[in-house]
């Protein structure tokens, strides 16, 4: 027989890239749960590797005003349990795997978060800053 408790506290780390007001409410969460989404962003898609959460981070949300010219990587982990009903999507190369989480789930998925949501790189301006 194999123990529950056991299966129920397997997660798998996810990480997602981020821009400065999302990170903002999350702080405000008190580092434990990812906010809405906005109308316009139907999917909540956190990434299976820091090294793709790094490259967006870096290249797209350190880049660019929107952001204003800041990005987060942020660490986190999920329940597998809950997570084994999604499938990992790649888009683009074999290396950029992710999650596609439906908008109206997130609070689901935030309710499987286990521990703190943590920063664990920052870039400005397409540079990496120190997070300590």
């Amino acid at each position: 027989m194999r123990d529950r408790s056991k299966t129920e506290a397997e997660t798998i780390t996810l990480y997602r890239p981020t821009g400065p007001q999302e990170l903002a409410l999350v702080r405000e969460s008190g580092w434990s749960a990812w906010p809405p989404r906005l109308p316009e962003q139907p999917i909540f898609y956190p990434v299976t590797s820091e090294a793709y959460a790094e490259q967006i981070a870096r290249d797209w949300n350190s880049t660019g005003a929107a952001a204003e010219f800041s990005g987060y990587v942020t660490r986190f982990h999920v329940r597998a349990a809950f997570l084994g009903r999604y499938d990992v999507q790649t888009v683009g190369s074999s290396r950029h795997r992710e999650y596609w989480i439906p908008a109206e789930e997130l609070d689901e998925l935030n309710r499987n978060i286990v521990g703190p949501i943590e920063v664990i790189a920052e870039y400005r301006n397409g540079q990496r800053h120190s997070t300590e």
